[in-house]
């Protein structure tokens, strides 16, 4: 079984620029690249995003698509994989199944990929985040990018790091790889 990184998209290894219907909006983080890099050594790479603008009529499947496959496609021209993408179309007030803090997603790449949840972490900017990671028993890590600042009173008793690129710091020495 293998160990993963659960990755939130916005906010976390693309700049939040809010709903994001072009590639032309896609905006990696200066330490992206160098920490999924370090990460892929030792994690299969997910990423698990809520992008409501597609049930609020802002963006289609296509759109998320489109982004998705560019996203996937600057990542592995910098030489890393991301297993999956999984997004969720719904808003908030939907209650799907889906949406993060639901497990869903997680428990599908689980089965599909044979992950480890013990070993696994989930990193992100959102309270949602942290407390998918908690649902999953994996540990969560609160970045302090895109809404991280903004929500961070909303959570406690989680490790918080500066960005995505600190966070993999932690995870790798505290694994001890």
């Amino acid at each position: 079984m293998s160990a993963a990184l659960f990755l939130d998209r916005d906010g976390t290894i693309i700049k939040d620029v809010g709903d994001v219907k072009y590639i032309t909006h896609v905006k990696f983080y200066d330490f992206t690249f160098e920490a999924l890099q370090k990460a892929q050594k030792f994690f299969k790479l997910f990423i698990i995003t809520n992008q409501p603008g597609i049930s609020k009529n802002i963006l289609t499947h296509n759109d998320v698509v489109s982004v998705h496959d560019f996203i996937k496609n600057e990542l592995s021209m910098n030489k890393i994989t991301i297993e999956e993408i999984y997004y969720c179309p719904h808003a908030k007030e939907d209650n799907c199944q889906c949406r993060k803090p639901n497990t869903f997603f997680i428990d599908e790449a689980v089965a599909k990929h044979k992950i480890n949840v013990n070993n696994s972490f989930v990193i992100g900017d959102h309270p949602s985040d942290v407390m998918l990671a908690k649902r999953c028993g994996m540990q969560g890590i609160y970045v302090l990018t895109g809404h991280g600042r903004k929500h961070r009173n909303e959570v406690d008793n989680v490790i918080v790091k500066k960005n995505l690129y600190y966070a993999v710091d932690y995870i790798l020495k505290s694994v001890q790889v």
